[in-house]
């Protein structure tokens, strides 16, 4: 009877790291060619995206939900952690053609 106790109690000691939730990430969103590079796949909610300006102008990465606005100079890079899930479009406000999508889960 005992051992049947003790069974499961040893299994959720044993599943407890992995069954933890995921530490924060950070993913790369590279800004060339007055081209946002391919979005991440895989973001969730609590991690960060490092954005990296390799254009020779300046530029922005900013949500149209208004959760961020990067500004990023010529050659420049910044970061900002994403709080909610959801798709989240964004743009350039310096260049209105320049945008895309990020997808992000709980």
């Amino acid at each position: 009877m005992r051992a049947a106790l003790l069974l499961p109690a040893l299994a959720l000691l044993l599943a407890g790291p992995a069954a933890a939730a995921a530490a924060p990430r950070t993913h790369v969103v590279v800004i060339d060619q007055m081209r946002f590079g391919p979005v991440p796949a895989g973001v969730r909610a609590g991690d960060t995206i490092l954005w990296v300006n390799r254009d020779i102008f300046r530029h922005t990465a900013t949500a149209r939900n208004g959760s961020f606005s990067i500004d990023l100079a010529p050659k420049a890079q910044g970061r900002t952690v994403i709080a909610k899930a959801g798709k989240i479009p964004f743009y350039c406000k310096y260049h209105p053609g320049m945008t895309a999508v990020l997808g992000v889960a709980k």
